[in-house]
């Protein structure tokens, strides 16, 4: 049976604070934005494809946008939110790359070989070559195809550069986190380097300017430049809010009460992203994009709760399947909605946006086989129901096999210690090991007497292997129906076993010593050629003599390592 224990706080104190008591169904909690569901006009006729601006965040958590009750300001995104279709049903991935691939393929994890974890800096992999990405098909549709921003999808050879998967220009970087002023990354001690790319070139030259900024002048450059009467898509993938926790001062000064040190920084990240994505509005309407325009906001997955990030009331955090990692902030914000000013609960996925763009930009789908995605575009526009019943959040094999899992738990069909979830209708399913799962209130909490955490603990007991909850009763997964529902249990364990039939190998090669950025300048970059693929190998020695750029060594990676380690050690003594 579970046990509740609360460290810190009792359930009725936080009742008294109105977390528990917070009511999702609200259209919006910014009182000067009209909420009328019926709008007094038309909107514009789709006379042309429109212009499509998709704004991804990174590990912004579900609690942490001010139409959720956030203490973060977030004025820009609640205005954009409240004046088009907020989407409260909405999933994307627990990690990045994962989200990152469903939306530019439109397929599950289990159709790329993406299925477990993130592509490493090191590993010659990538997004697989012989899929159609979203800014391919846009290209066909006769789209000007921009990105800004994080890809996280390999780079171990230039086949898998942006430019070479359906971009005409990109600024931005290629492993999954960096330095927000220099732009430098390090995986692992000694391994650091420059990662910041205009086109297939190092950008050397931008290093300094913070990339919230530089990635906001850089959209608005993009649509300076080019004409209003020709379609263009920008894919604007914001480093923030991932670690490392860093904003310019003056926006830090503006959560200067926050005790919570990481909290203070990542507000104050989150408020500049917004400020950011005023900017890019700003510039839609200055060079006459706006009125032809569809704008779509996600995050990436969950937020990660000891780095700021806050997914309450929601359980679990970035990482993990509950519903703190996968349910995501979404909305669209276009004058071409037909019925605005309102919240959908329309089931949708990251994998939807594929088929949906497309269709907006007028391309051809007939010729794309396999996806995932749905066209929802009249869920959103038009309110009507979602073609979306059911969501597989992965499979993933590799992943640490639960101990208590097994075949005879599943019903002789599936393996209970596999790591695995998936959504059908208002059931959500389990198995395998979830990850982290304690519900844990907004990190202002600490401003009491008391311990770093203030967190909601579950004890499931030591051999659970198998959850269930309907999601539509209970969004916050405190009630487990597994063993009152076996047959719920048993009906969604076919549904994964039909999945996994249509499963492609895990691709999660070995890391090889030659993407080291000591052998490629002191940048991050390709280095393997079209010959060498994934079978590539060389020494070390060998490796360095083929190697006649200079090198430019990132000086301040080690110094970052040993503060990183500082702090870790830190936080554990506190905590």
């Amino acid at each position: 049976m579970a046990v509740y224990a609360l460290t810190g706080f009792s359930l009725v104190s936080l009742l008294s604070f109105g977390y528990l008591s917070w009511d999702w169904m609200k259209p919006s909690l910014v009182a000067d934005v009209a909420t009328d569901p019926m709008e007094k006009s038309p909107p514009p006729a789709f006379t042309r494809p429109p212009h499509i601006i998709f704004i991804l965040t990174d590990d912004q958590g579900y609690h942490d946008i001010g139409y959720h009750g956030s203490d973060i300001q977030t004025p820009t995104l609640d205005r954009l939110a409240a004046e088009g279709v907020k989407l409260e049903n909405y999933y994307i991935q627990p990690i990045c790359t994962p989200s990152r691939s469903q939306l530019i393929t439109g397929r599950y994890q289990i159709h790329t070989g993406l299925q477990h974890s993130i592509i490493r800096p090191r590993q010659p992999n990538c997004l697989p070559l012989d899929q159609v990405t979203l800014p391919q098909k846009l290209q066909e549709a006769g789209y000007s195809t921009h990105m800004v921003g994080k890809w996280h999808l390999g780079f171990y050879k230039k086949e898998c550069l942006p430019t070479r998967r359906g971009f005409d220009t990109f600024l931005g970087s290629l492993t999954g986190n960096v330095d927000y002023y220099t732009y430098d990354n390090c995986d692992g001690p000694d391994v650091c380097g420059y990662d910041l790319h205009e086109g297939e070139d190092v950008a050397w030259d931008q290093s300094g300017k913070y990339s919230t900024f530089l990635y906001a002048q850089r959209v608005s450059k993009i649509l300076a430049s080019h004409s209003p009467k020709e379609p263009i898509f920008i894919y604007v993938a914001f480093q923030a809010v991932h670690t490392p926790l860093q904003s310019p001062k003056e926006y830090i000064y503006r959560y200067r009460s926050m005790g919570n040190v990481a909290r203070r920084k990542y507000a104050a990240m989150v408020t500049c992203m917004d400020e950011a994505v005023k900017n890019i509005t700003w510039a839609l309407k200055k060079y006459g994009y706006y009125d032809n325009s569809v704008m779509v906001f996600s995050t990436d997955n969950g937020g990660q709760t000891f780095s700021g990030g806050s997914n309450w009331p929601l359980r679990g955090r970035k990482g993990t399947y509950w519903e703190g990692g996968v349910r995501g902030i979404g909305f669209v914000h276009s004058p071409l909605i037909k019925r605005k000013r309102r919240t959908s609960w329309a089931l949708v996925h990251i994998t939807d946006w594929y088929p949906t763009l497309v269709s907006l930009a007028r391309g051809n789908l007939s010729n794309v086989q396999g996806l995932d995605g749905y066209d929802v575009w009249p869920a959103i526009s038009e309110g009507k129901e979602s073609p979306r019943t059911e969501i597989l959040h992965n499979i993933d094999p590799l992943y640490n096999h639960a101990k208590y899992g097994s075949l005879e738990d599943g019903f002789g069909i599936w393996n209970t210690a596999v790591q695995a979830s998936i959504r059908v209708g208002e059931w959500k399913l389990l198995t395998g090991d979830p990850g982290y799962s304690d519900w844990i209130p907004p990190q202002t909490l600490t401003n009491f007497p008391g311990s770093w955490w203030n967190l909601e603990r579950l004890t499931d007991g030591p051999r659970k292997s198998v959850w269930l909850f309907n999601i539509t009763a209970d969004p916050y997964e405190r009630y487990d129906l597994s063993e009152q529902r076996p047959d719920v249990v048993r009906s969604l364990l076919m549904r994964l076993v039909h999945y996994n039939r249509t499963a492609i190998p895990v691709r999660y090669p070995a890391e090889n010593p030659r993407a080291h950025p000591d052998f490629n300048g002191g940048a991050w970059g390709p280095w393997a050629t079209e010959d060498e693929g994934e079978e590539w190998e060389g020494d070390r020695e060998s490796l360095k003599s083929r190697n006649k750029k200079k090198k430019k060594k990132c000086k301040i990676c080690k110094l970052r390592s040993f503060f990183r380690k500082l702090n870790t050690r830190l936080m554990s003594n506190r905590i």
